[in-house]
């Protein structure tokens, strides 16, 4: 009757599953300027991609209505990561395929590809085009087998020299085997670089919790946000911004995605302080783009809650969309690639803000809450709250993955304690079992010897 219960959510949300995931325009309180593009990052498993979950890239007019959608499923795409405005109505595009990495510089107008590179790399996050005709590429999971070594890198390609001119290894500039990821897999997940002035390039090793600025003639590291295992600083973040206001100072804005939180920090007499908090794990889930915007306003890709939002210096939502599945970066396409805006310190809106005026389209991103917000908040000033938070974060950053299109939350939580109890109902049985028949044996063989 336990598991019956619990499987009932289950059965009521797969009478009227959806064919695929919906886009959706949230709210829209004040109309974007322009267009904003979104890459989708999709979901596969062993490289097959999921038709429920395709990987996309989508174009949304400024009152949130659909303008174009480029599906990656149908060209084999797994994964859309990166995307770029040229600023002449094009986009760059880093996208996946199995063992392959694909360039492309694509226009959404006329659906025509005017040039691509193909890298047998994988996975890929970042390509930014740089002086004009080289690519700046982020390349992760890059071990030889043969020589034992880790080679993840940043490199500059020459599309008209057709060959590697630059590059530049973690493992050559203090990066520990022992530290970060897996060093045969995923060891340092560089996901993001950006040029950010003349042989400056912004890094972000994810897997060592830190943004660094790298200076390309002299090889060194000359500028470092977070340290491996700081977890209070930035907790594996994603796609950096920096930032530099008027005065000159320093400013970093970082999605620090396993916080669940947007997070800036200004540099001043040699440190890093953090002036700007926006969201947690009640508004937020594993965001992984943060863009300041002209407007002083910045724009969110909130990668599990499917959808992008701009929200003001005190978090309020005044233009959001809705596109699942796993929403990965967005950009403005006629501010063209990461245009920046002021920092936080120059709007006197510095401190820690929640986010707010939602259309909750996605549970947990308006009033509903998820399962795993429900734990959070249910054990806060309890001795759990340390386990809870830490089993909520897990939850709510693994469990979209793999749970069907048409199951919530609560759905898939109910489901997820129905096999539990069944599983250890099955066990404890079979324990049972076996001690009853061991003791029958027992007192069989005592008769026999008594005999």
């Amino acid at each position: 009757m336990v598991v019956l219960a619990l499987l009932t959510p289950t059965g009521v949300a797969a009478v009227t599953p959806p064919d695929r995931p919906n886009l959706e325009k949230g709210t829209v309180q004040r109309p974007a300027n322009g267009t904003t593009v979104i890459s989708v990052q999709g979901f596969k498993m062993r490289n097959q991609s999921s038709a429920k979950k395709p990987a996309r890239l989508v174009g949304v007019g400024p009152n949130g209505s659909v303008e174009w959608v480029r599906d990656g499923s149908d060209e084999g795409i797994a994964w859309f990561y990166d995307v770029d405005p040229l600023g002449n109505g094009t986009l760059l595009i880093t996208g996946i395929r199995p063992g392959e990495t694909i360039v492309e510089a694509w226009n959404p107008e006329t659906g025509e590809t005017l040039w691509t590179e193909r890298f047998d790399i994988e996975d890929t996050h970042d390509v930014d085009l740089i002086n004009g005709d080289q690519l700046l590429v982020a390349n992760m999971r890059n071990y030889n087998e043969t020589t034992g070594r880790n080679n993840d890198r940043i490199f500059i390609y020459d599309r008209s020299e057709n060959e590697t001119v630059w590059e530049w290894r973690f493992r050559n500039h203090g990066y520990n085997r022992s530290g970060g990821g897996d060093y045969t897999e995923d060891w340092t997940h560089v996901n993001d670089v950006d040029k950010i002035g003349e042989g400056r390039y912004l890094v972000s090793p994810r897997n060592f919790d830190q943004s660094i600025v790298v200076n390309r003639s002299t090889g060194n590291v000359s500028m470092q946000l977070g340290s491996d295992g700081d977890l209070e600083t930035l907790y594996e973040q994603h796609n950096p911004q920096y930032l530099r206001g008027e005065d000159g100072t320093p400013t970093m804005l970082v999605a620090d995605s396993e916080n669940d939180r947007i997070v800036e920090y200004a540099r001043e007499n040699g440190s890093w302080t953090r002036t700007w908090t926006l969201g947690s794990i009640e508004s937020l889930d594993w965001p992984r783009d943060a863009d300041r915007l002209p407007n002083g306003n910045t724009l969110v890709t909130d990668t599990l809650n499917h959808r992008v939002i701009e929200v003001t210096q005190d978090g309020e939502v005044v233009w959001e969309f809705y596109a699942p599945w796993g929403t990965y970066e967005a950009e403005r396409m006629q501010l063209g690639d990461e245009p920046g805006g002021p920092a936080v310190s120059e709007q006197d809106a510095t401190g820690s803000y929640n986010i707010s005026g939602s259309a909750g389209l996605t549970p947990g991103t308006g009033d509903q809450q998820t399962f795993a917000q429900w734990v959070e908040s249910t054990s806060a000033g309890t001795p759990f709250a340390g386990i809870s938070g830490w089993f909520a974060a897990r939850w709510s950053h693994i469990t979209p993955w793999i749970r069907p299109v048409w199951m919530g939350s609560w759905a898939f939580a109910a489901a997820t304690g129905a096999a539990v109890v069944l599983i250890g109902w099955t066990i404890t049985e079979i324990t049972l079992q076996r001690r009853t028949i061991v003791a029958l044996l027992r007192r069989a063989v005592a008769s026999t010897k008594d005999a």
